[in-house]
């Protein structure tokens, strides 16, 4: 891309609902629930209402955790996780199943960028399934929330990906589902671009400051085609 960038060096991903399979189930049994709230409110959106609940608690839950792994008080609480990700239709340590397409997707683009990922699970379950999934050797990094006291939207564990692999900011771009991925990437001065494979929605990843929005990551490759030297 002419001017504004230096040419595209690395991508980080995030990992749920952008290079794994997650639904949004919390958001649609809370909807459900709201949904005789219409017989009064016929006006009232009960849908954002209930997604909207659902991400005002997801940073509470999550530093909750990171709490808990420091001060050592979480023996066990892996099987705890598990059990609050697969009621939210996330996938589990255990569970975890990779986007098709997307092993053959790493295997293109390693050979032209460096690629790492930034995910809020803790280090333990995230590097199982990446290990599991057999496509560790394509990440020179992976940040957790193990590595910092911050989580996304604050843009340190996407700063810290990118101090590790040594590059400027403006040299890497982030992958992600939610506006999370979007605000951390942009407030670390990273490029950002959605996918909708996740949690929000293409209005919310735009209006996060997403320079596109793409409909799942394996679109990845034609869209850095399209940018100006940069492409695969």
């Amino acid at each position: 891309m002419s001017g504004a960038y230096p040419a595209l060096q690395a991508i980080l991903f995030d990992l749920d609902g952008t290079l794994v399979v997650t639904s949004n189930r919390w958001s649609a049994r809370l909807a459900h629930r709201l949904a005789p709230l219409n017989r009064v409110l016929p006006w009232l959106n009960t849908a954002a209402l209930a997604k909207g609940l659902v991400g005002s608690t997801e940073l509470a839950v999550t530093y909750g955790m990171l709490w808990m792994e420091r001060l050592g008080i979480d023996s066990g609480f892996w099987g705890l996780s598990d059990r609050i990700r697969r009621s939210k239709g996330l996938a589990t340590s255990a569970a975890s199943r990779i986007i098709p397409g997307v092993p053959q997707l790493l295997d293109e683009l390693v050979k032209h960028y460096r690629l790492a990922v930034v995910t809020t699970r803790q280090a333990k379950e995230g590097n199982a399934f990446i290990e599991a999934a057999q496509i560790r050797r394509h990440f020179e990094t992976v940040v957790t929330r193990s590595d910092g006291w911050q989580i996304k939207p604050h843009p340190g564990p996407v700063r810290l990906a990118v101090k590790r692999l040594g590059l400027a900011p403006t040299a890497c771009m982030m992958v992600g589902d939610t506006t999370l991925d979007i605000r951390s990437a942009r407030r670390a001065g990273v490029r950002a671009v959605g996918v909708l494979t996740g949690y929000d929605t293409r209005s919310e990843l735009e209006r996060a400051g997403a320079e596109a929005v793409l409909g799942s990551v394996l679109e990845l490759p034609v869209y850095l085609a399209g940018l100006d030297g940069e492409g695969l």
